[in-house]
């Protein structure tokens, strides 16, 4: 019989370290993370589970968000939960506890996309049973988070690393610091700014939607003021030209933003960046470092081939995940916020392209 808890600001440091201590620890699952998406409209629900002899056993962050016009919310749980995998008969619980919650704050459904292997077919066996649905929306970066992935293991010497690296991307490592690219480590609120404007011209160019600054703000004041994420400023000749921000949790390393200007991109500051953020990473006993999402295993035709050959050259693993699943609980709301909710984000990217056209 497990035993939940809601957990408060007051066992925050608790809630992370049990987090950070298992293998399917996730950054997305903090406790700061849940303080990150507050500032979005999402309110974070962080709930720990104990066995009968008052052992910790599980942990989940859920966010809720209200329907507008409903009584109703929906719950999202970023890359959870996270309990050890191979106990289904945990997982069984877990779900039963979290079907009490749900019914209290009258959420129409559930929905997870854990850090766990679409090779794992006994669990996504498992969910099917006890009533989730895939909840996939198509190929490439469709989803809530990314289904595939590139992860290295950090564990081999720094040296043992390097060798391994596609021969071009050592030769553009090297190139980088040989036409006096510099990395800067130590970067403050200041250099978020302009890591910010350089990213807005990497959206406007790749054409892909982009936050606000006060979300990276939120960002930087819960988690890098933690030491939960860090900001990497690339610079040639007095000049910033290309970032990326990595967050840290655990033994593990993403590396979740990048930005890059189209100014002065043959001296090749993506690679020396990347080599800073893994050696960062291993230096802070880290052994996992994730490239994050690339639009699965494509061929060299596809309009973003190029970012996966990019993180392919690092000696990374590709890997997919079970997606997304979602459990219903009010069925009737479910179907119609799952056919109802793709119109509307359609609807509104049409506005913001609209309104790109008309500044334009």
């Amino acid at each position: 019989m497990l035993r939940t808890e809601i957990i408060g600001e007051e066992k925050k440091d608790y809630f992370n370290s049990f987090l950070a201590a298992q293998a399917k620890g996730h950054i997305l699952q903090s406790f700061e993370w849940g303080q990150v998406k507050a500032g979005t409209g999402w309110q974070p629900l962080r709930i720990m589970f104990f066995s009968e002899e008052n052992q910790p056993v599980a942990a989940l962050t859920i966010l809720k968000r209200k329907i507008p016009g409903l009584k109703n919310c929906i719950f999202y749980a970023p890359r959870g939960p996270v309990w050890p995998v191979e106990d289904l008969s945990l997982l069984g619980e877990i779900l039963g506890e979290v079907k009490k919650i749900a019914k209290k704050h009258r959420a129409i459904f559930l929905k997870i996309d854990p850090d766990i292997s679409s090779t794992n077919k006994e669990l996504q066996n498992f969910l099917y049973k006890r009533g989730f649905r895939s909840a996939e929306k198509g190929a490439g970066f469709e989803g809530v988070q990314p289904k595939h992935v590139f992860r290295l293991d950090i564990s081999p010497s720094e040296e043992e690393l390097l060798a391994a690296l596609n021969s071009k991307t050592r030769y553009n490592i090297r190139l980088a610091e040989r036409k006096g690219v510099l990395i800067k480590e130590d970067c403050q609120e200041a250099e978020l700014r302009i890591f910010y404007d350089i990213l807005l011209e990497t959206c406007a160019r790749d054409n892909f939607l982009v936050r606000s600054y006060n979300y990276f703000l939120d960002i930087w004041r819960h988690l890098a003021k933690n030491g939960q994420a860090k900001l990497f400023m690339a610079e040639y000749e007095g000049e910033y030209i290309a970032g990326t921000l990595a967050f840290i949790f655990g033994d593990k390393t993403w590396y979740s933003y990048g930005a890059s200007s189209a100014r002065h991109r043959n001296t090749m500051p993506n690679y020396l960046l990347q080599w800073k953020m893994i050696t960062w990473a291993k230096n802070e006993g880290c052994t996992l470092y994730d490239f994050r999402g690339v639009p699965g295993d494509v061929g060299e035709d596809h309009p973003l081939y190029g970012l996966i050959k990019f993180k392919r050259g690092f000696n990374g693993v590709y890997t997919e995940f079970i997606g997304e699943y979602d459990l219903p609980y009010n069925k009737p709301l479910y179907y119609l916020w799952k056919y109802g909710e793709p119109v509307y984000q359609k609807l509104v990217r049409k506005l913001i392209a609209w309104k790109k056209k008309r500044k334009s």
